[in-house]
């Protein structure tokens, strides 16, 4: 379970304190929670606002409420309040958020996917594109379907090959090669 230090503690019992309300509490959920997407919410709960499904963690001057369906993604997790010169900020550190990353052994097309979705999409986001899987074949060839930015831009023979292909074929040894299956002159809005 999620692991609130002292810091975080002392910073919510500080925002608690001002809100002046008898038996405030916090309430913890995570939305979309297995995808890339996947963020925490904190917010303030008041007694009568927690559901019966939560799980109550006791703290030092408040509780926290966590929303069931989230503990498991919140599994290792951390909380802490690091200050710097501007006051500080509240980071959140949950290795499962995101969900976990397939086996070895998992299906080629898991693989893919949870890397086009961990690291090559989020990369493409910078510009406004993404990336999706079209098919896999049984001989290695992937091939995929650029959107947004990358639907139509200059740079996206670039993108696949020294980018996408690269990335794929360095960690799933099983792909031979990756293809754009991208009508690339029908994009709208290409970052190039």
């Amino acid at each position: 379970m999620i692991d609130v230090q002292a810091s975080a503690q002392e910073y919510f019992r500080k925002l608690i304190a001002q809100q002046d309300i008898e038996g405030l509490a916090l309430r913890l959920m995570v939305s979309q929670p297995g995808t890339p997407a996947a963020s925490c919410e904190l917010s303030f709960c008041e007694p009568s606002d927690a559901e019966a499904s939560d799980q109550l963690v006791k703290l030092d001057g408040f509780d926290l409420f966590i929303e069931s369906a989230s503990i498991p993604f919140l599994d290792a997790a951390e909380m802490a309040f690091e200050k710097d010169a501007t006051g500080g900020e509240l980071v959140v550190k949950a290795p499962n958020l995101r969900g976990t990353e397939p086996d070895a052994d998992a299906p080629v097309k898991d693989r893919i996917e949870y890397l086009l979705a961990t690291e090559v999409n989020p990369s493409l986001a910078s510009h406004g594109g993404q990336v999706s899987l079209v098919s896999v074949t049984d001989d290695g060839v992937v091939t995929l379907l650029f959107g947004g930015g990358c639907h139509g831009c200059g740079m996206v023979n670039v993108t696949l090959k020294e980018g996408v292909e690269k990335t794929l074929k360095q960690q799933i040894p099983e792909i031979t090669e990756v293809r754009d299956a991208t009508d690339h002159s029908t994009g709208e809005n290409p970052y190039y």
